[in-house]
């Protein structure tokens, strides 16, 4: 049952209807806010804190509580290293993460449009981008108000545990194994989320059978990673990729080493490992972020620990357990430009190149200068990384799921560039992210008349597949289903098109040089 109630105080308030919600729970009884004629739930509690002997374990239910419990505010942000104040930091809105910071963050949001009608609204839970290492479901750019109003579907944001504290393996250095399942938490929190919402969302007008996960960047990693967790399956039945193809995660051998070198950081051994879970977490945070500064390739993700997660997602093969899970996988052309020198000339990136591709180098510069004469270096170089890095996973995931032959991929290229700070970023990292909740308020999306059209279209694409698994619209071209022999790709920009194969000459030359390399 949901149940409203007069707020005095929200007269005053110019974002909000004047009344508040109510919905029970299987923990307890939760009141909302009705905001614009959205019910909007925040911090709500889908685990018990993660610190003291929780920490470094599988998530645990939250106490049930007595009475009505607020679910007014953001809640807690997962322990990370904060202050992102880079101008591509700020340009994403990750210098605003409200909630604070504590082990108690397993904590979702949810935006529906209806409470009690007897509806079944579908489901899109989406899992935020940083890697796996920072970052929060409540950043501007996944306010799901405005998804949950255009699409009529029930929007979930969720936190979870991060870095060291989510993925810190010590399976292999734990003689007691009490602290075995500790490479996968992070990614066990987000399943404990999907256990929430479908134990629960039908109360807030949710179809828990028609929920649809999707993320960007280490979001769209931790969607790949889902489908290969048998704890995972049927808990959805849609996903997308944005931008963060994972085919591959963590060894065992690697993390373990990862974890002895953060142990040494700590001043501890194997024998004193029980001690992690009685450091205050800032010290934890503090060495990881040590370690990364002296490795800065070194970085924790989930580990394939043969149970939680027993093989890697896409790698060798799509995986078997989400054969029939249709699949959104797209990147945007200047992923990559999210860093580097803005001052960086063509003959600074041909010796970039030339370090790791030897006389191949000018061959490489001159080839992209062909095909984007205008681009600035800067950009020309952030193609070239996209290319032979994100692009190359996002194909080869398409390409291995489309093989399954058991649910459709589609692919798409979204190259429409970001307005912000005279279009220097070009079509960003991320430049998508606000696009699929319909909201292009944010800086790099400009809220320009160009820009709303744009995530109109976009974000009915995401609300159609969500419903039907088919992201077609009267909108757009046909977006034909992937396949590896003409690869069918839709380009999101001002003019939506389909072209098969885009960027084939720069495709098959990375094809070929990393061959060369193997």
């Amino acid at each position: 049952m949901a149940t409203t109630h007069t707020d005095s105080e929200a007269r005053n308030r110019s974002d909000a209807t004047p009344s508040y919600v109510e919905v029970e729970t299987s923990h307890g009884r939760l009141r909302g806010r009705t905001v614009d004629g959205i019910h909007v739930f925040k911090g709500v509690r889908y685990g018990a804190s993660t610190a003291g002997q929780n920490r470094f374990m599988p998530p645990r239910p939250p106490e049930p509580w007595t009475g009505v419990r607020d679910a007014l505010e953001f809640g807690a942000v997962a322990p990370q290293p904060m202050g992102n104040t880079t101008e591509y930091g700020r340009l994403i809105g990750w210098d605003k993460q409200p909630g604070g910071v504590s082990e108690d963050c397993l904590v979702l949001n949810v935006w529906t449009p209806g409470l009690g009608d007897g509806r079944k609204r579908t489901v899109m839970l989406s899992i935020h981008g940083g890697g796996f290492t920072s970052g929060s479901g409540s950043t501007p750019g996944y306010n799901g108000k405005s998804l949950a109003r255009f699409g009529d579907v029930v929007v979930v944001t969720v936190n979870h545990r991060l870095g060291a504290l989510g993925y810190l393996h010590l399976g292999d250095l734990d003689s007691r194994q009490e602290l075995a399942p500790s490479g996968t938490v992070g990614m066990l929190d987000l399943v404990a989320a999907l256990q929430w919402v479908r134990d629960n969302i039908e109360r807030f007008g949710g179809d828990p059978d028609g929920v649809m996960i999707f993320g960007q960047s280490g979001g769209g990693a931790k969607t790949s990673a889902l489908m290969a967790m048998p704890s995972a399956k049927g808990m959805f039945r849609r996903a997308a990729v944005q931008s963060g193809s994972a085919l591959r995660l963590m060894t065992r051998e690697l993390a373990t080493q990862l974890a002895e070198q953060l142990l040494g950081k700590l001043g501890l051994d194997r024998s004193r490992i029980g001690e992690l879970q009685q450091l205050p977490f800032e010290k934890i945070v503090a060495a990881q972020s040590a370690l990364t500064a002296d490795q800065p390739m070194a970085g924790f993700a989930p580990v394939v620990d043969g149970e939680a997660i027993p093989r890697h997602p896409f790698d060798p093969t799509a995986p078997e357990v989400s054969a029939d899970v249709p699949l959104i996988i797209g990147t945007t052309l200047d992923d990559a430009a999210m860093g580097g020198r803005f001052d960086i000339d063509d003959a600074g990136v041909t010796a970039s190149l030339r370090k790791r591709y030897g006389d191949n180098a000018e061959r490489i510069v001159a080839t992209y200068r062909r095909h984007y004469p205008e681009a600035s270096s800067f950009l020309l170089n952030a193609r070239m990384m996209t290319d032979r890095r994100g692009r190359r996973a996002a194909s080869t995931q398409a390409e291995r799921k489309a093989a399954l032959g058991k649910a459709p991929a589609y692919l798409y290229l979204f190259t429409w560039p970001s307005p912000a700070l005279g279009g220097k970023f070009g079509a960003v990292h991320g430049v998508d992210v606000g696009l699929a909740f319909n909201n292009a308020r944010g800086a790099i999306a400009g809220d320009t008349p160009e820009a709303r059209a744009l995530a109109a279209r976009f974000a009915a694409c995401w609300v159609a597949f969500a419903k039907t698994g088919d992201p077609n619209t009267p909108e757009i071209p046909h977006w034909p289903v992937y396949d590896a022999k003409t690869r069918p790709t839709l380009i999101f920009d001002n003019e939506i098109k389909v072209e098969n194969d885009p960027l084939r000459e720069l495709r098959t030359m990375w094809d070929e040089l990393h061959a060369k390399r193997a």
